[in-house]
């Protein structure tokens, strides 16, 4: 009916289904089917590959393509010799991948394919995902750290001119401090992502409901105003992809400082 309002499930679009069917899918005793998660995954991982394949002729005089590659990896080093230093170039791969992996997601996540049926799934919207993100950057700052410093890597956890007395009262506090940095590095990016598509699914709810509710002189108008804002949070949405993956390898970055330098 045209008065009726619309039914939006704004959190319908984080759930994970499996795309061929979740029978049959059984591994020691995990159910491994193939998602629209992993889908997604995938095509962010082939996006990157691509990205750099394109970037890679090495031309006298670079082309745009070429131009873009070199760009961000310059980009990448420069954050990384700024905040490691020279021991930060050996970085630059895993930075520049985890950078360009999650800046994929976020902007793919964007797309407005589901003009053409195809439904595009942010999967750093999901904390199971940027939490896995944020454990491989400890996991290398921890194996760095005891492999360069071994127990002296405790010392991290000690402020230089800590008096004796307040060892005992620091050490436990900087020690949960430094455990609870993969929870916050992923989920600030899952809280991030999560929010603005709840946003965009909400003011679309209203979009539908103001054009049905057409016989009221304000429904129309609500409904004008509802996708005009619509249009200004999908621009910062974009721009809270790039933020949002450049502060997760800024953050990286900074963590394996911490290892490399002991700062």
């Amino acid at each position: 009916m045209a008065g009726e309002t619309a039914k939006v499930d704004p959190m319908h679009q984080f759930t994970i289904e499996p795309l061929f069917g979740s029978g049959g899918w059984e591994l020691a005793g995990y159910n491994i089917a193939f998602t629209n998660s992993a889908l997604w995954m995938a095509i962010s991982a082939i996006a990157l590959w691509v990205f750099m394949f394109g970037g890679m002729k090495r031309e006298l005089v670079p082309g745009r393509w070429q131009m873009a590659v070199e760009s961000f990896t310059g980009f990448v080093d420069d954050m990384l010799e700024a905040n490691v230093g020279k021991a930060g170039r050996k970085y630059v791969p895993y930075i520049f991948s985890l950078f360009m992996f999650i800046l994929f997601a976020n902007l793919l996540g964007l797309m407005p394919l589901g003009v053409v049926g195809v439904h595009p799934f942010t999967f750093t919207s999901h904390f199971t995902v940027t939490g896995v993100l944020a454990i491989m950057s400890f996991s290398i700052v921890l194996i760095v750290g005891f492999w360069k410093h071994g127990l002296h890597f405790f010392s991290l956890f000690v402020p230089q001119g800590t008096p004796l007395p307040m060892i005992p009262i620091i050490f436990p506090i900087e020690l949960i401090s430094f455990l609870v940095r993969p929870f916050s590095l992923g989920l600030r990016l899952f809280v991030a992502m999560m929010a603005g598509h709840v946003l965009l699914e909400v003011l679309s709810s209203f979009v539908i409901d103001g054009m049905n509710a057409f016989s009221s002189g304000i429904g129309p108008v609500v409904g004008v105003l509802s996708f005009i804002l619509m249009i200004g949070i999908c621009a910062l949405e974009i721009l809270v992809a790039g933020i949002q993956a450049y502060v997760f390898a800024l953050l990286s970055s900074l963590y394996i400082n911490d290892a490399e330098n002991l700062h």
